[in-house]
């Protein structure tokens, strides 16, 4: 028997000790939050808060995690933190599929918990290891951005971005 602290709350579960901690959230727990990706810690889907810092549950025993506080998707929200990062991220329009957004919703407020105010560097250095099939990296920034400053940002556009193109008006095409 191990006796997990997820969520604020002691569960007692009688699984083996090196099951990893995102089967016993998801299968024993009926915490589907947390998504499985690759199962070797590398697409960061399964991120969860584990006393306060971001780790993979795929590759976590829940041997690990006793007498740790783990917090899962269901409850970073009410966190102060993880409240304006779910904010934000409605606002900005993360999302697209949303399969990686519990992991990526993790990191960020985890990110935001050990720095208020992260520069672009933190940010891409909290977020790496966290892989969005869709793309939506540029949205996840700015969502984070908005969080941290409580001011919506303003992503910039195709339109915007052409002007720092190169000029291939003039025949310099290859």
């Amino acid at each position: 028997m191990i006796t997990l602290n997820i969520n604020g709350q002691d569960h007692t579960l009688d699984v083996p000790g090196d099951m990893p901690l995102l089967w016993a959230l998801r299968d024993v727990l009926g915490l589907t939050g947390t998504k499985f990706g690759c199962g070797i810690a590398q697409c960061g889907a399964c991120t969860v808060r584990v006393d306060r810092q971001a780790v993979r549950s795929c590759i976590l025993p829940v041997s690990a995690v006793g007498g740790r506080k783990v917090t899962t998707i269901e409850a970073i929200g009410e966190t102060p933190e993880g409240k304006r990062i779910q904010q934000a991220w409605l606002e900005v329009e993360v999302v697209q599929c949303g399969y990686c957004q519990s992991g990526q919703i993790i990191a960020a407020a985890t990110l935001m918990t050990h720095i208020p105010a992260p520069t672009d560097a933190d940010i891409d250095a909290a977020m790496a290891g966290n892989i969005c099939r869709c793309g939506t990296y540029v949205r996840i920034r700015e969502a984070i951005r908005q969080a941290a400053t409580g001011s919506k940002v303003a992503m910039q556009t195709i339109s915007d971005a052409a002007g720092s193109l190169p000029d291939t008006s003039q025949g310099n095409r290859r």
